[in-house]
């Protein structure tokens, strides 16, 4: 991608799955990765598998639902780093017990919001003061293909993450003129490690046959679309939500 040879970027949730393979994907192109997760082992370990790589990168703990920890990990990137030109809100989860709108218990719509919306919002918050200050950069969220798809068995989960795009929106158009790019990216199903643990190999086999492509999601799928959004080559992107999901949802 064109010029992200020496950028500074932050992966939120890059321990693992999705944020593990975009990190890797970055530090490849040239990008001085700041790794946090709230497994501060995740985030150490696939730093250090960066670095031995000839990548450069730093793992630190993060819990995205708290300011201090979101204002932490920017002032790392600051530390190490000496700057920040974007930042990758990856975080997700909280799905336990969110079934349906007359069955989701307050405590799972409240964890729900806290990691899939507060966390998101927290890091605007820490991050753009100063991408501002340093003349503009990125805000990349990710998003699901749950929040437009529509499904019976789970309520929380979309509702939350249908508020990044209300985030999205809001920022690129605030900031815009000062040079703050927004944008989000919806997954399909992506077979991280933590999908598949709980798939089974007749769910995988029925989604692939109704999806129009030849194969399920990778982590590598979403990394290229966030490595590309953070890039000059995605300079005049803003504003908008990606689904990168094989043709399971066609949207305009």
């Amino acid at each position: 991608m064109r010029g992200l040879q020496g950028k500074v970027g932050i992966v939120a949730g890059g321990g693992r799955g999705i944020g593990a393979a975009t990190a890797r994907r970055l530090a490849e192109e040239g990008v001085c990765v700041v790794i946090g997760d709230i497994a501060e082992e995740w985030a150490v370990k696939t730093a250090a598998e960066i670095s031995a790589a000839g990548g450069a990168a730093i793992g630190v703990q993060l819990d995205g639902t708290r300011a201090d920890s979101q204002a932490a990990i920017v002032a790392a990137a600051l530390d190490k780093f000496g700057t920040l030109d974007f930042y990758h809100s990856n975080l997700a989860g909280g799905t336990e017990g969110d079934i349906d709108a007359l069955n989701c218990t307050e405590e799972v719509l409240d964890r729900s919001f806290a990691l899939n919306a507060k966390s998101h919002f927290l890091a605007t918050q820490a991050a753009l003061p100063v991408l501002i200050e340093r003349g503009g950069g990125a805000m990349i969220y990710t998003s699901s293909g749950a929040a437009i798809a529509g499904n019976p068995f789970q309520v929380a989960y979309p509702m939350a993450k249908n508020a990044i795009h209300a985030l999205v929106r809001h920022v690129a158009r605030k900031y815009g003129k000062k040079g703050i790019r927004a944008n989000g990216i919806c997954p399909g199903l992506v077979l991280t490690e933590a999908v598949a643990q709980h798939l089974s190999e007749d769910y995988v086999q029925t989604s692939l046959k109704a999806l129009p492509h030849t194969r399920l999601g990778k982590p590598e799928d979403i990394a290229g679309a966030v490595a590309f959004l953070a890039s000059g080559d995605g300079e005049w992107v803003n504003g908008q939500v990606w689904h990168v999901n094989g043709g399971s949802l066609q949207r305009d």
